[in-house]
Order: structure tokens, then sequence, then C-alpha cells
């Protein structure tokens, strides 16, 4: 491992940061070079093409590979999770007030059908409320420009499933303002209702409450990203997937402490109200460690996911945990 020059792909984030100021690196790599990308679609395909040696990669298109054969891993680091009430946002004039309202109506995704924070939403109203994908009809297109499905990836789904395009030159986030879709389950907030569009509005728009409230009663924190490797890369470099996994977890924890070192001063240096009563409400929800990386406190929240893709007919067949996560940190 000495002689290896490790090029690592992904976005610069709070959790990430410290991987691209230098101030964390992989331990016994020769050197670590950290590439970033405009778009997060950008950077799944330099895994799928094999241009960088570990990288940031969504669940849904890590498992989709898998089913193609790519021999792909999955270290234990998390740098995107996010609680997915939120994402659900639905055209004011659909007659959608609730999550039973869904029923027959038309829903847009990006890039993908099933990408990961779909997974999640379609997953929750289905165990929470009922939501059966099969009795809509869903658009899969560019949310903010226009733009065709992935082409980097597979598109399974079920035979039952009413599913087209965007028509040329619509947007996803356009059609939901102007009502020729009901609905999109999102990644992104849609650039209309950032702008105040009366047209677009939450399905839950007290969402907090709500999503912590899924917390308690499921201890699901929904992880959207992990990190990946070629399976080769890792035999040929035994140890080389722990001290990855080990700086994305000195990275994550510069970061929380980048928020810990500042309460005493209420948090002066961060341009957010009442940031403190928010750390202070988290750490009595989550404990000191907020955003955790590793398996022990894991397993449940990747299983739930996996159960969620094959059910949505997206998975070729139920993969275990095991089977998807680098051997030798199954124990983190």
């Amino acid at each position: 491992m000495k002689d290896l020059d490790l090029s690592i792909g992904c976005f610069r984030y709070d959790t990430t940061a410290a991987l691209f100021d230098g101030s964390v690196t992989v331990r016994g790599a020769r050197s670590t070079t950290m590439s970033t990308a405009a778009t997060l679609p950008e950077i799944f395909q330099r895994v799928v093409h094999d241009e960088v040696d570990v990288s940031e990669f969504g669940l849904t298109f890590l498992l989709r590979a898998l089913d193609q054969g790519v021999p792909l891993v999955a270290i234990p680091a998390f740098p995107v999770r996010m609680f997915r009430h939120s994402a659900v946002f639905v055209n004011a004039d659909s007659g959608i007030t609730g999550p039973a309202d869904l029923v027959g109506k038309t829903i847009g995704e990006f890039g993908v059908y099933g990408q990961d924070p779909g997974v999640w939403i379609k997953g929750i109203l289905a165990d929470e409320y009922g939501f059966r994908p099969e009795r809509n009809r869903w658009v899969i297109g560019g949310l903010e420009h226009p733009a065709p499905p992935f082409t980097f990836t597979s598109h399974p789904h079920p035979d039952d499933l009413d599913i087209t395009a965007t028509p040329a030159g619509k947007t996803l986030s356009g059609m939901l303002d102007s009502g020729e879709i009901d609905a999109l389950f999102t990644a992104n907030v849609p650039q209309p209702f950032l702008d105040g569009s009366p047209h677009i509005v939450r399905l839950f728009p007290d969402y907090e409450p709500i999503e912590r409230d899924y917390y308690r009663r499921t201890g699901n924190f929904p992880i959207m990203h992990t990190v990946v490797a070629r399976r080769e890369l890792l035999d040929q470099h035994p140890g080389l997937a722990r001290a990855v996994y080990t700086a994305f977890l000195e990275a994550k924890q510069a970061g929380a402490e980048h928020y810990r070192r500042f309460r005493r001063l209420y948090q002066a240096p961060l341009m957010v109200p009442w940031i403190n009563a928010l750390l202070e409400q988290n750490d009595r929800l989550f404990g000191a460690d907020w955003w955790p990386y590793g398996m022990s406190a894991n397993w449940q929240a990747l299983d739930t996911f996996l159960g969620y893709h094959h059910e949505q007919g997206l998975s070729a067949r139920r993969w275990r945990v095991e089977e998807i996560i680098a051997p030798d940190l199954l124990d983190t």
C-alpha cells in the first residue's frame, strides 16, 4: 500500500472537508488526491467508469451495479444521510393534502425511478400510510434543467409501473409548478419553491416533528450515499478498506468538532440563529454522535434500505448487508 497513489472522488461536505484541505489523509497510501464535480451524477459516473479508486456512491446505484456484476464493495462511511418526509413536494392545486391523496397521481423523480431519496420515501410511505407505487404514474427527468434519465446506470422497475421520461425541453420543477405533474419525490428542493411559488407546497409542511418521531420509533436515520471501492483494489492492498474508513471517519469527526467547539460562543462564527438550541435538541435525540459511521450504528438502516429496494422491484434479489460491506469492516 505504501506505493499506492490513491484517487478519491466525492462532494465537499462538512463530513469530507478535512480530506479536501489535507488535514486528514489515508494513512499508508503514498498520496491521496481528492476530486469533486459540479453535480453528484458526474461523481457517480466516474465510479462506474473506474476513473477513481474510491468514491462516494448512492446506495441504489451501488445495488444496481452489483446486480450487473460490477465488483464494488461498500465502506461504511456515509457522507450523505437525510430524513425524507420533507422531500415530498406537491402542486397546491392537485388536491393532495395528505399521503392518501397520492393515489392515482403523477409523480416526478430526478434521473432514475428509485433514486436514493425515492426509495426511502416510497418505503416509509408504504410502511406508514399504505402507499403503493403501482397506483401512480411516474415521470423521470432533470430537476432544474432538461435532461434524459441517467445513462450511467441500469433502470430496473416492476413491469406494471407506468414510467415515462419528461417531454423534451421540460423540467420536473417546471412541471410541478405548472401542475403537469402532481408531486415530486426529490433529493433537492425545487427552485420555484425556494423562489416562493404559491403553486408548490410540501406534503408534510411541519416535517421536523414527524421526522423526529420517525427516528424515535424506528431508529432509522436514512442513508443516501456510502463510500465504495473496487474489490480487486482492496484485495491487492490489505488494510486499505480500513485505512479509507478511518480517514472518512476522522474527516467526519473533524466536521462535527467544528460545531462543538463554538458552543461556548453560542456559535458566533456560524450565521445560523438558534443553532445552539438545535444542537442541544439533537444531542438529546441522537446522543453525542448524531452522524454515526460504522456497522454497529447503521446495520438496521442499511438493512431497511436493502429491503425497500427489493420490495420496490429495483434489485434482482434481496441483498444482505454483509454481502455489500467490506468484510474486514463488519466489526466497526
